[in-house]
């Protein structure tokens, strides 16, 4: 399998459906996530830890807008498509939809995502949540 096939089965398999059964066949044992929070280990715990924290708060689906590979490198250009159920960054679940995109950038090493880095723009989730909540509300 190609390493732009690697990365988009991934995303479809461990950040789409939550199948951690599959994680082995994608993650490098010596892999590094560059990304997480410090309260995280930068290891493949500490990211499903992270996959199921933010499922905590989102319902979430990442799209591949546009990918370049060269060699063991993949860059992804994502857009989350998502909808709020609990609480994130101290803001009570809404129940609406909204979105957010980004990148991640991957290194693999013999088949397998060794290194990820990400950059979302959580700040747009923050400004779309605090939209919702001071929207006008119409009561039938």
């Amino acid at each position: 399998m190609d390493n732009l096939k690697i990365v988009k089965e991934f995303i479809e398999q461990i950040w789409n459906a939550k199948n951690f059964k599959n994680l082995d066949q994608f993650i490098h044992t010596d892999f590094k996530d560059h990304s997480l929070p410090p309260a995280l280990t930068a290891d493949k715990e500490g990211m499903k830890k992270w996959v199921l924290g933010t499922g905590v708060s989102f319902e979430h689906k990442t799209l591949i807008e546009d990918q370049v590979s060269e060699g063991d490198k993949i860059i992804v250009k994502i857009r989350m498509e998502m909808k709020h159920i609990g609480t994130w960054r101290d803001i009570e679940p809404t129940g609406i939809n909204l979105h957010t995109t980004g990148y991640r950038y991957y290194k693999l090493k013999n088949g397998k995502i060794i290194e990820h880095w990400a950059l979302i723009d959580g700040q747009a989730i923050e400004n779309q949540l605090n939209d919702a909540q001071h929207g006008c509300k119409i009561v039938g």
